[in-house]
């Protein structure tokens, strides 16, 4: 699992090592040159005779990247610093300028002629602001500098490496609402930052290394959190040889209507290839009819009518105006409200589902967030909501009590005291019905774990996440890199979790 903490916690773990004179700096730059070395082996074939720009800002952040540029010198490498103020780290400019490091003012030679310069390197390291950044960007003169190297290199540039956190995104909440370079990789020191897991900032820092430092981070609790393959094995529910269908979970589905009836068929795919025990399928009458032919036709596993259940799946390809459903819905609700895990989706995201708990997954992509919140007495466009996605989540938890699972090109959870950040999903998973499948396979895990979730209100925001990397391995098992439809990563999902739990310490699949 990756943790990140935030900026003001990284501080005050850094202050007792500080105290006692440990030299983190040194140790940091050390590694960041390494890393450099590595980019200029993979680009050239050999370090010696590279060419690295390192554009240095005030504090540590340039102090990392002029005692980094004293290291490549020595190594015979090609180090340049630009610095973009007039107050530069004293240390690292002395040590840079002794190890024969040419050392450039931006004031003095000019934006134009330091894009140039960069231009022409085959690495530039971005030292210009560090854990400092709150998403406004770069500012002043050394934003016009970004600004035109973002416009040089609009076809072409050399490797680009942020230390610490690329300059200027929002170091804590991953907003971007000005200028910032982006990153091939992004050095970063003692922690990883939550800008560098969250939407929209996580699209710009690249490949992420941790480099340790030695920080005891104590009683701290982390901002955000990324599950891995060991953790999402760990959540999922296997069953012994004692389980039989109820016990591994019986999942409710309200799921589309005879205008849409994909998204009950790819909800219920979801579910059965995540391993549920059962799927009821609620139809849109008492009896079954259109509908239910049309999933039991794909999924002849589904049970419909209604019945006991340890979970609800609700809304997807549902239109919460239409009476047919509108009942469903309402029954839906009620039980969420009597303490039965459940997921909204789509159609039943709408006013008047505050007053929930954890065990309530909400389920909404941008558009949907910002029509909740607008409904909960918070105006909100889809716009605000996509630049700053971990805020649109806390408000909508804030607001309904729920969790909160915020869909996007990088998926935001949240719940009680905790927050996930996952980027599982290429791309091509923009697609009709996809978010129907991850209804089902959340869904399923709702039910499967069912017996923990009243014991732990943070395990439905880690079962979110958990679904949430299925789903996108999924995609990628599908037609990795390429075009995927939502039925084929329906199909892709047992594939998926089998390889997870395949790796699971011996014994656990045969309890």
């Amino acid at each position: 699992m990756q943790v990140a903490y935030r900026a003001d916690d990284v501080r005050t773990a850094e202050e007792p090592l500080l105290a006692a004179g440990e030299p983190l700096m040194e140790h940091a730059a050390f590694a960041l040159a390494t890393a450099v070395l590595g980019e200029l082996r993979a680009v050239r074939g050999t370090t010696r005779g590279g060419q690295v720009v390192v554009l240095v800002g005030a504090g540590n952040n340039g102090g990392d990247g002029l005692h980094a540029a004293a290291v490549l010198a020595r190594r015979g490498v090609g180090a340049s610093v630009v610095t973009t103020t007039a107050r530069t780290h004293e240390g690292g400019l002395a040590v840079a300028r002794a190890a024969g490091v040419a050392v450039l003012a931006l004031g003095d030679v000019g934006v134009d002629a330091v894009a140039d310069l960069a231009s022409r390197a085959d690495v530039v390291l971005d030292a210009l602001v560090g854990i400092g950044g709150d998403g406004t960007g770069v500012r002043g003169q050394a934003g016009e500098l970004v600004a035109a190297l973002c416009t040089t290199w609009a076809a072409h540039h050399p490797v680009v490496v942020a230390v610490d956190v690329p300059s200027g995104l929002g170091v804590d909440d991953g907003t971007v609402r000005g200028t910032v370079l982006p990153a091939d990789l992004t050095v970063t020191f003692g922690a990883v930052k939550p800008g560098l897991l969250l939407p929209p900032a996580d699209q710009l820092v690249g490949r992420v290394e941790l480099v340790p430092i030695g920080l005891d981070f104590g009683a701290a609790v982390p901002a955000v959190r990324r599950l891995d393959s060991a953790d999402v094995a760990a959540l999922w529910p296997v069953p012994d040889h004692t389980a039989h269908k109820y016990t591994r979970g019986v999942l409710g589905l309200v799921a589309g209507t005879a205008r849409y009836p994909g998204a009950g068929v790819l909800a219920a795919a979801g579910a059965v290839g995540a391993g549920v025990g059962m799927v009821r399928f609620v139809d849109e009458r008492d009896e079954a009819g259109p509908l239910a032919a049309t999933v039991l036709a794909a999924q002849p596993e589904v049970v419909v009518g209604r019945g006991q259940v340890q979970a609800w799946a609700a809304g997807s390809g549902v239109d919460a105006r239409d009476p047919a459903r509108r009942d469903d819905l309402e029954a839906v609700l009620a039980a969420a409200r009597s303490g039965t895990s459940t997921v909204l989706d789509a159609g039943a995201l709408v006013g008047g589902i505050d007053g929930l708990g954890p065990h309530v997954v909400l389920t909404p992509h941008g558009g949907e967030a910002a029509d909740l919140l607008t409904a909960l007495g918070r105006p909100t466009t889809r716009a605000e909501v996509e630049a700053a996605p971990l805020a649109a989540a806390r408000a909508a938890h804030e607001a309904t009590g729920a969790t909160v699972l915020l869909k996007g090109a990088s998926t935001v959870i949240v719940g009680p005291g905790t927050a996930y950040a996952q980027a599982d999903a290429s791309a091509w998973m923009a697609t009709a019905g996809a978010g129907d499948v991850l209804t089902g396979i959340l869904g399923a895990l709702l039910a499967g774990c069912a017996g923990g979730i009243g014991d732990d209100p943070t395990l439905p925001a880690a079962l979110a996440a958990a679904a949430v990397l299925v789903h996108g391995r999924a995609a990628h098992h599908a037609n990795p890199h390429g075009p995927v439809s939502a039925g084929a990563v329906a199909a892709g999902v047992p594939a998926v979790v089998a390889a997870l739990l395949a790796d699971l310490p011996g014994g656990r699949l045969n309890r």
